[in-house]
């Protein structure tokens, strides 16, 4: 019985302490508050804060869908600026399609990526423009990268490009990235 009550005492504690399963919880909470929200007549225009430890959280606990091969997915935001990484495996992504370029040759095997991008949301709409991707530190030529782009990513996900325009979910009107958050107001 013992071993039971410690194991209890020790889940119940961990669940209060800050990390990772608060902050997936804080984060599940708002993006339940922005659906209700979006429901809502009329809707309250309150800024929601999304810390980046929240949106980390969120996101190693798999809880977004990402695509096959992409994994180990971490965000740091700076003001209008989001520097993603991750650990791609290309020949995932590349599954059923080859190509004759040899630059695309360089995106084999796996590899940690980092995309830092201008991102920005305003009048409803969402707004990315990547500005650069290194390769296990080396950055890529953009004109590679678009070829990358056309090749592997449009087929499957045809919104996907270097510059993106894009509706924003749940009435979401503006979305500003800060040092190390994002806010974002309904309307």
């Amino acid at each position: 019985m013992s071993k039971l009550v410690t194991l209890a005492t020790v889940f119940i504690l961990t669940s209060l302490l800050p990390g990772q399963n608060s902050s997936v919880a804080s984060m599940e909470h708002k993006l339940q508050h922005l659906e209700a929200n979006a429901a809502a007549t009329p809707v309250d225009t309150s800024p929601t804060d999304f810390s980046e430890n929240e949106i980390n959280a969120y996101f190693a606990a798999g809880k977004v869908d990402l695509p096959e091969g992409v994994q180990a997915v971490k965000f740091q935001g700076q003001p209008g600026v989001i520097t993603g990484t991750a650990r791609v495996d290309f020949d995932v992504i590349k599954a059923g399609h080859s190509s004759m370029n040899p630059l695309l040759s360089v995106f084999t095997g796996v590899h940690e990526i980092v995309v830092a991008a201008h991102a920005q949301g305003g009048g409803h709409e969402g707004v990315v423009h990547v500005d650069s991707v290194a390769l296990d530190g080396v950055d890529i030529p953009r004109f590679v990268l678009q070829s990358f782009v056309e090749k592997y990513l449009q087929p499957k996900y045809p919104e996907i490009g270097l510059d993106s325009r894009f509706s924003l979910p749940q009435k979401i009107d503006t979305a500003t990235v800060g040092e190390h958050r994002v806010t974002v107001t309904q309307k």
